[in-house]
């Protein structure tokens, strides 16, 4: 100390700087906040149905619920090809894909302004709590995937036309739910910051997550959509995801390399926009929010 104190220096065990250029996004930071990464996961789940009666069951009910909807409307009313696929498993493969993707824009498109309270009074790498949305609706879309994998063991032992494919489901799993998870969050990283000074965005979003759901083959199969109409479906790169994941588990569905690459590459460009954006933002929200 002595030393430190004759030669005019001092060590600090950190220090805080504005970062100097937009690209320096200092992402190993997140690694060494990772505790409180878990404890902000932990947070998302329980805190949702901490004071509800029926709990975790919620996550079973809604596209239960969801699914009977769609089979009574669009499956018996409207009369909708499911591509020779059970009305059940066909809606419900389609509402768990898309579930886990609306759960990530919803909840991490207003990180800023719900946030603002914590933001103001400790500093800790803010990309934090929308990866920690991230997680836990991973953990959300476990549990109705199980309901998912339930329901199509059932229908293999009775016998129904569904042939998912076991090679196929281990190699692309995993593909899609990142790239699926990587749109969400870019997606909803720059619309985190925009409304920050935007407040209007907050009312759309919701409404903006039920329209994309009809943009997307949820409800029907693409092979159902005419020609003409068909390259503006695919211009949404949830169709592929959607799609590659009734190829594998229910054995319809178009398993395409060129749709799943442009799915890959429309994602990076959002992904790495939103956290140059969100990282721009975050150092003047606290001015505007």
């Amino acid at each position: 100390m002595n030393e430190l104190l004759e030669t005019g220096q001092t060590e600090w065990d950190l220090v805080i700087k504005p970062r100097s250029s937009i690209f320096k996004l200092n992402l190993k930071e997140i690694w060494h906040y990772r505790y409180l990464l878990v404890m902000f996961v932990k947070r998302d789940i329980l805190s949702v149905y901490k004071q509800t009666i029926l709990g975790p069951i919620w996550f079973f009910i809604q596209p239960i619920l969801t699914t009977i909807v769609f089979v009574v409307i669009f499956g018996n009313i409207a009369k909708i090809s499911t591509d020779g696929l059970p009305q059940v498993l066909f809606y419900l493969a389609g509402i768990t894909i898309w579930n886990y993707f609306a759960e990530i824009l919803s909840t991490t498109s207003n990180t800023f302004v719900t946030n603002a309270s914590i933001f103001g009074k400790v500093y800790f790498p803010r990309l934090v709590l929308p990866l920690s949305k991230v997680i836990s609706g991973l953990i959300k879309f476990g549990i109705q995937f199980l309901l998912f994998i339930l329901a199509l063991t059932y229908f293999l032992l009775k016998g129904s036309a569904v042939h998912p494919d076991f090679l196929n489901i281990i190699i692309y799993t995993p593909v899609v739910l990142i790239i699926m998870a990587a749109l969400g969050l870019g997606l909803g990283l720059i619309l985190s910051s925009l409304t920050t000074k935007y407040r209007d965005l907050t009312f759309l979003i919701t409404f903006g997550i039920q329209l994309g759901m009809y943009a997307t083959p949820i409800i029907y199969p693409l092979s159902a959509i005419h020609s003409k109409y068909r390259i503006l479906i695919e211009l949404n790169p949830m169709t592929s995801l959607v799609e590659t994941f009734r190829n594998i588990y229910l054995g319809a569905g178009d398993l395409n390399w060129k749709g799943l690459t442009y799915s890959f590459g429309f994602t990076a460009v959002i992904l790495v926009l939103g956290i140059i954006i969100f990282n721009q933002v975050e150092k003047t929200f606290m001015d505007t929010v």
